[in-house]
């Protein structure tokens, strides 16, 4: 391995720590380097003291709520990830997200016990919201849009039985996504996950109560329309995230991610919205814990 490919696998070094602690409202810790004990530890020591562990099947639901009930700062979101979907209905339409490679799809059937499960997970205490679902035309074509349209109508039904958050992944389907959730009605608490829209689409979400949740994109060059959608959502509506191990906010876009890393992206969003970094934390803080009900 040459120098600066070492380099470029190395973790960031620890920013400087942030005096009001924060919540780290979306991450997955199940892949990231290092033990659950590690990596809490390193986001305590710079003021990020609880996490949401997220799953994105059901092998990885159960881990989060298994990790959840384990660990006092961390609070579980399970559900099947809109390309998990197609794969269980169709089995490996290619390029979608999955650990567990391709496999011969198990029909509508096999979605409908994989998303029994996710219930099952839901109802417990330490579960605190039905998430990622949604939908994704990045990677999942025409022919997998149905699957990831019936699992999120489903996953929006649980959340709202179980009285849980729901946390949407919306790739590339903006327009769809909130269609379904004005059809469906949304739950009381909904979070578009790592938001992607812009200050059109951020009014909206605002006028609909919806929380977003800034990822390290935030901090990208070319995020204009993400910093714009910033500026204009209600503060009390506004959460923080890695999504890690993805999503690594600047000057370390392409290293890999983790919770720790989480003060970089609290202060390029105060620097957004003009106040201080204090101010921006106490408000994420606070919205962290009124979205998950913890």
């Amino acid at each position: 391995m040459s120098p600066s490919s070492a380099a470029k696998d190395a973790p960031p070094p620890l920013p400087e720590p942030l005096r009001v602690p924060v919540a780290d409202s979306h991450t997955h810790l199940d892949m990231q380097a290092g033990t659950v004990e590690e990596g809490l530890a390193k986001a305590a020591s710079v003021g990020v003291t609880t996490v949401v562990q997220v799953g994105c099947d059901v092998k990885g639901s159960r881990w989060a709520a298994e990790t959840a009930a384990a660990y006092d700062n961390v609070h579980a979101a399970v559900a099947l990830h809109p390309n998990e979907a197609p794969r269980i209905v169709h089995g490996d339409l290619g390029g979608g997200w999955s650990r567990q490679g391709a496999r011969a799809g198990g029909g509508g059937s096999a979605l409908d016990d994989a998303l029994a499960e996710i219930e099952a997970l839901a109802a417990l205490d330490h579960v605190k919201a039905v998430g990622e679902t949604g939908l994704d035309f990045f990677r999942t074509g025409p022919e997998g849009t149905a699957a990831q349209e019936r699992s999120f109508r489903a996953h929006i039904e649980i959340a709202k039985r179980q009285g849980k958050a729901l946390v949407i992944h919306d790739r590339d389907a903006h327009a769809d996504v909130l269609r379904i959730l004005r059809e469906e009605g949304a739950p009381e608490r909904t979070v578009f996950h790592c938001y992607s829209g812009d200050a059109d689409m951020a009014r909206i979400c605002a006028a609909a109560g919806y929380y977003l949740s800034f990822a390290g994109t935030v901090t990208f060059k070319n995020a204009a329309p993400l910093r714009e959608a910033l500026a204009v959502a209600p503060l009390d509506r506004v959460l923080v995230e890695t999504d890690a191990p993805y999503l690594t906010p600047a000057p370390y876009r392409g290293r890999p991610n983790a919770p720790y890393l989480i003060p970089l992206t609290v202060r390029a969003m105060a620097a957004v919205r003009g106040i201080d970094e204090d101010a921006m934390a106490t408000a994420l803080a606070a919205n962290t814990a009124r979205a998950f009900d913890y």
